[in-house]
C-alpha cells in the first residue's frame, strides 16, 4: 500500500502523462531513491489497489505537510491580518465523459438524452496578496454520496469542506475568501458555525437592498474613503476604495450585519470607472486597513490562476483521466495530484535552489522536462542534489551524480 501510494505520488511529482508511461520507468534507480520506493507497481495493479482505499487519511496528509511548514517558521509570510490567514475556496471539474462512469459520478442529461458523467472538487487554499504561491489545505470531492441517487452539489461539498478544514486546523484563524455566489445568509451561517470569518464578493444584481444602503450612505457622505494609484510602465491608474460599516446583507436577514467594501479603478483618459469590485465582511476593518482588505479580496483569483490554471495548463495534466475505477480511484488520484502540487508550491515558496532553477528555465513545463530527463539519466540521493545539477548544467564545483551502469 505504501509503495503504491508513493508511486502514484511520484508519478504526479514527475508530471508523467499516464500510468503506463510511469510504469515504463520502473528500472530507474533515481525514482526509487528520491521517493523511497522498493518497487513500482504496474498500472493495472496501481488502479486496483488505489480504487478501494479510504480517502480520509489523504486529506490528513495536507495537514501533516502544513504542520511541517508551520514548525519551520515559513508560514509567517502568509499571515494576513491580526494572526488571520486568507483561505480561498472554489470548485472546478476534473473529469468528464459520456462513456466512462462509476457509482460516484455526477450525471448531466442533455436535451437529446445523452448522459454526461463528470467529477468535480472544491478546494481550500491558503493565499496572500503578496505571495505568488498557494498552499492547498483540504480538498472535498463533489460526488454522489453513498446511498444517494441525486447529484451532489458545490454548496453541500463546501459545507463538508468547512467542517473538514476546521477539524484539521482547530485553532487556525481563518478569513474565507470566495466569489459573489457565497455572499448569502445560509453560507455565512455555515462559516460562523465553524468559527471562520469571511470576505465574500458581492454583486449589485444579487444584493439590491445592500447596494441601496450603499447609495444612501454615499448621499450622506458616510463611510471611509482611501485614494491610491497603480503605477504601470505605460500609465498611472487612479483608484478609490470605500468602507461602509454595519449594513444589512438583505431584507430577510435583518439581524445579519456586515461591513461593505468596494474598490473602483478609473480610466486614465476618460476618468470613467473601468473596474469595480465589492465585498462583504464581518471583520472590523480600520481605515488604515482598507487597501489591505481590498487586496485580500482580489487575491481570491489565486485559486483560479495559481491553482486550477496551473494544474490544468502547466504540466500537471489535471484534466487527464489517469484511471476511473469503480469506487474511489478518480478521487484518490485527484488528491495525490494536489499533494504533489502542494509540495511544488512549498518548494517554490521556501527553497532558493528550486526558485533559481525555475528562474533559469523560465517555465514550469521546461522545469518538469529537465526533472524527468535528469531522473532518467542520473541517480540522485536527494532533490537538492538534483536541482543543483539542473542549475549548474555541467555539475562543476561539485561531485558529479552517478550515471546508471
Amino acid at each position: 500500500m505504501v509503495d503504491t501510494l508513493m508511486a502514484a505520488f511520484a508519478m504526479f511529482s514527475l508530471k508523467e502523462p499516464s500510468l503506463l508511461s510511469f510504469e515504463e520507468r520502473e528500472d530507474e534507480q533515481a525514482i526509487d531513491r528520491l521517493f523511497g520506493l522498493s518497487s513500482i507497481p504496474s498500472d493495472s495493479t496501481m488502479r486496483e489497489i488505489l480504487d478501494g482505499i479510504d480517502i480520509e487519511p489523504l486529506n490528513e496528509a495536507f495537514a501533516d505537510i502544513f504542520n511541517e511548514l508551520q514548525r519551520s517558521g515559513e508560514l509567517k509570510k502568509w499571515v494576513f491580518d491580526r494572526g488571520h490567514y486568507l483561505v480561498a475556496i472554489d470548485g472546478t471539474g476534473y473529469f468528464c465523459s459520456t462513456k466512462i462512469s462509476c457509482p460516484q459520478c455526477l450525471e448531466k442529461r442533455s436535451s437529446k438524452g445523452t448522459v454526461e458523467y463528470h467529477h468535480q472538487a472544491v478546494a481550500a487554499v491558503l493565499t496572500h496578496p503578496d505571495t505568488g504561491e498557494v498552499i492547498p489545505l483540504a480538498i472535498e470531492a463533489i460526488v454522489k454520496q453513498d446511498g444517494e441517487t441525486k447529484n451532489d452539489c458545490e454548496r453541500n461539498a463546501t459545507k463538508r469542506l468547512l467542517k473538514r478544514l476546521r477539524a484539521l486546523h482547530p485553532k487556525l484563524k481563518i478569513i474565507v475568501v470566495e466569489d459573489g455566489l457565497a455572499s448569502n445568509a445560509p453560507h455565512i451561517a455555515d462559516l460562523q458555525a465553524v468559527n471562520m470569518r469571511f470576505l465574500l464578493g458581492a454583486k449589485p444584481g444579487d444584493h439590491v437592498h445592500l447596494f441601496d444602503q450603499v447609495i444612501e450612505a454615499g448621499d450622506h457622505d458616510e463611510g471611509d474613503w482611501v485614494e491610491t494609484s497603480i503605477v504601470t510602465p505605460k500609465k498611472v491608474i487612479k483608484c478609490e476604495t470605500q468602507l461602509i460599516r454595519n449594513l444589512e446583507l438583505n431584507k430577510s436577514s435583518g439581524d445579519l450585519r456586515i461591513n461593505f467594501l468596494q474598490h473602483h479603478e478609473f480610466d486614465s483618459d476618460s476618468g470613467e470607472i473601468s473596474k469595480r469590485f465589492s465585498w462583504v465582511t464581518d471583520m472590523d476593518i480600520e481605515c488604515s486597513e482598507i487597501v489591505l482588505y481590498q487586496r485580500g479580496g482580489r487575491s481570491r483569483w489565486r485559486i483560479e490562476n495559481e491553482t486550477f490554471n496551473t494544474l490544468k495548463n502547466q504540466g500537471y495534466h489535471y484534466d487527464h483521466n489517469y484511471g476511473h475505477g469503480k469506487k474511489n480511484l478518480s478521487t484518490v488520484l485527484m488528491l495525490l495530484m494536489f499533494l504533489a502540487f502542494l509540495v511544488d508550491q512549498i518548494q517554490q515558496a521556501c527553497c532558493p535552489l528550486f526558485r533559481a532553477v525555475l528562474a533559469k528555465l523560465k517555465t514550469r513545463r521546461k522545469l518538469w522536462d529537465h526533472l524527468r530527463s535528469h531522473v532518467r539519466h542520473f541517480c540522485f540521493e536527494s532533490f537538492s542534489e538534483l536541482w543543483a545539477t539542473v542549475l549548474s548544467g555541467t555539475g562543476k564545483n561539485r561531485p558529479p551524480p552517478r550515471r546508471y551502469a
